[in-house]
């Protein structure tokens, strides 16, 4: 039985396109020639089986039954099929480090080098970074060599402007691990009331796996970004080492006024989370400082203007940037 139809006047065209013969889609014989020409074709989309068997056959049915056949094909769904999502894992208590100061929980790795200019030589220099694993805040510093004591010498820096972290992560590098034992060294060599005193003060020393980069993907993403940043800024050229700590500086700046959620295109929506808002209680270092109302501003008190810079700040972190991780 074949289909009619108003080309039978046709001298050019196959009888079997003027006449297709029809198919019932549920008989075994229609579905053997559906698969062969699925196969035929290497298992393309419906509409490509559709218009090739539309030339000799006339299934009843016809894309349905073709989506029918694909949908029980495995060589179909083996070539159409997305990417697995791998599950994520739980965020570990770093990343969570809620209504804790800056840096409580700090990542801390090197990049480099960069050749600086000393009169007629050049020597070589490193970065080194701190990363806050909460609130994403950044530290750069700049490192004369690899050793301990220069990782040591900006350690004693980093508290002395950020404060005291309460633990530290970093790779397996030679001298972070030695720093690790430097210091444990010098505290066991303390008085023992000394020590007894200062106990809760020590800074815990957390190490990655070997050959296991991607436990620190959270700075390591970070260097990325100072890295091209400072590409932009320098170039190629050579600098001294005041020209290249001051340009770490102003990275530094920069990274830290970079929003942490979306940034609307609406005028009247609130500023975006920045590190900044809780490191100097502004989004940007260029901005002025930010403006309260009087009544819940300093009064007699002036802690109360940290507090609400800080309470303001972990609110729209837990409303915009939390739910995002």
């Amino acid at each position: 039985m074949r289909v009619g139809g108003r080309l039978r006047r046709s001298q050019d065209l196959d009888p079997d396109i003027i006449h297709p013969i029809i198919l019932d889609p549920k008989h075994p014989a229609t579905q053997l020639i559906v698969k062969h020409c699925d196969e035929s074709l290497l298992h393309p989309g419906p509409e490509r089986v559709f218009g090739e068997l539309r030339r000799k056959y006339w299934i009843l049915g016809g894309r349905p039954a073709i989506r029918k056949h694909q949908h029980s094909c495995r060589e179909c769904q083996r070539w159409k099929s997305s990417p697995g999502v791998p599950k994520m894992a739980d965020l570990p208590p770093a990343r969570l480090r809620l209504f804790k100061p800056p840096f409580w929980s700090t990542g801390v790795d090197c990049f480099g080098p960069f050749l600086t200019r000393h009169g007629r030589r050049t020597e070589k220099r490193w970065g080194i970074i701190f990363k806050c694993l909460t609130t994403r805040c950044l530290h750069l510093d700049l490192l004369e060599s690899m050793d301990v004591d220069a990782f040591l010498l900006a350690l004693r820096r980093f508290i002395s402007r950020r404060g005291k972290p309460f633990e530290i992560w970093a790779d397996r590098g030679m001298n972070f691990r030695a720093g690790d034992r430097e210091l444990n060294q010098c505290f066991q060599a303390m008085e023992p009331k000394l020590q007894e005193h200062l106990s809760h003060q020590q800074i815990s020393f957390n190490f990655n796996p070997p050959g296991a980069p991607h436990f620190g993907g959270v700075w390591e993403r970070e260097i990325r970004s100072v890295k091209n940043a400072l590409r932009v800024i320098l170039g190629n050229q050579t600098t001294s080492d005041a020209v290249l700590h001051t340009v770490l500086i102003e990275v530094e700046g920069i990274m830290n006024s970079k929003p942490l959620g979306y940034l609307s295109s609406n005028a009247s929506d609130p500023d975006p989370v920045t590190p900044n808002l809780l490191l100097i209680g502004r989004r940007d270092a260029s901005l002025p400082q930010a403006i309260f109302a009087n009544s819940k501003l300093l009064g007699r008190r002036k802690w109360r203007h940290s507090q609400i810079l800080a309470d303001h700040f972990w609110t729209r972190f837990i409303r915009d940037y939390l739910p995002n991780l």
